[in-house]
């Protein structure tokens, strides 16, 4: 930084120099060129010192550290470009989410938990916050502002459905058991609280619907699933702890590729849930379809068997392909 030098002039009176009348001062005191050169040199290490404090105040820094600018700290992932991971945000995502009633402040309570099987009924239940009061304001996320999913433990019989919630902050919505058994029904909501701020919740209650249960074994590991004429089948491989995509291409009995129609603001709507205890993992849609396929972001926390639903709409018709995954 050359510009910032000081360099300061010889103010002396022009003439000849006069030498001192005692010898002893000639060593005390520095001819006017050595003390000159002093001040250049000091100038010229400050001005270095002031540069390399700048420096790191900008960013630099020894070998190894991370500074504002730098790759690491400005990296990003493009859709599309394969699995990825990113520390702590990524070890909160890939955690599955429905094993509680109560999560982050918030408790799913419902009015009645035991249903006649194959009988219609109504499901009914609150969303209460940490002082026990009804939630009653809540964000529209994917065209609604409660997602029920309701499935037998063994992974049959999935439901996808949407309670409307009256001024008391009560939830109701028509639901059949079909079949006797423990089943696992998902209250995937957003709340806003009084300040503004949003929290993405996830809260599971068993149901019980008596009577001789026989669960079914999960179907073999596929990439493909026909249902009502409609193939559908998808690539990807995901991997545990791990954020991969899963493209998803259709086809029709009659050939060529269906016309998908936006179902829930998206081309597609995908849940995956996890043998055993049934975690319900977190599923990010592209909002586009690329010539016919759509996109899906899934995390998948650990190896097991993993169950997928995909709701598609074609001929404002709702379809659900399933899939058994498992990841090593």
């Amino acid at each position: 930084m050359r510009e910032q030098t000081s360099v300061v002039p010889d103010q002396s009176p022009a003439g000849p120099e006069q030498s001192p009348a005692d010898p002893e001062q000639v060593s005390a005191v520095p001819d006017r060129s050595t003390l000159r050169l002093a001040l250049v040199v000091g100038g010229l290490v400050l001005a270095v010192l002031l540069g390399f404090g700048l420096g790191r105040l900008n960013g630099g820094g020894p070998a190894g550290s991370v500074g504002r600018g730098s790759a690491l700290a400005d990296h990003t992932h493009a859709p599309g470009t394969g699995a990825h991971e990113h520390g702590a945000d990524q070890d909160a995502a890939a955690e599955a989410a429905g094993l509680s009633v109560t999560s982050a402040g918030y408790t799913l309570a419902p009015v009645a938990s035991s249903f006649t099987a194959g009988r219609p009924g109504e499901l009914r239940f609150q969303v209460r916050d940490a002082q026990r009061r009804p939630v009653t304001r809540f964000a529209v996320v994917h065209d609604r502002p409660m997602h029920l999913i309701v499935v037998r433990r063994d992974l049959t019989g999935y439901q996808h459905l949407h309670p409307t919630m009256a001024a008391d902050g009560t939830w109701s919505v028509p639901l059949t058991l079909p079949q006797p058994g423990v089943w696992r029904a998902y209250a995937d909501f957003t709340a806003l609280a009084d300040d503004g701020r949003q929290t993405a919740v996830t809260l599971g209650v068993d149901l019980v619907a008596p009577g001789g249960y026989q669960p079914r074994p999960l179907p073999a590991p596929a990439t493909s699933a026909t249902v009502d004429g409609f193939t559908v089948g998808y690539q990807g491989t995901p991997q545990a702890g791990l954020t991969v995509p899963l493209t998803f291409r259709f086809g029709s009995a009659a050939g060529g590729t269906p016309t998908l129609e936006r179902y829930l603001g998206a081309y597609g709507h995908l849940v995956a849930l996890r043998e055993g205890d049934l975690g319900y993992l977190h599923v990010h849609p592209e909002p586009q379809a690329v010539d016919g396929a759509v996109t899906f972001w899934v995390t998948t926390p650990g190896p097991g068997r993993y169950r997928l639903y995909l709701d598609f709409q074609v001929g404002g018709v709702v379809r659900t392909a399933e899939f058994t995954l498992t990841v090593p």
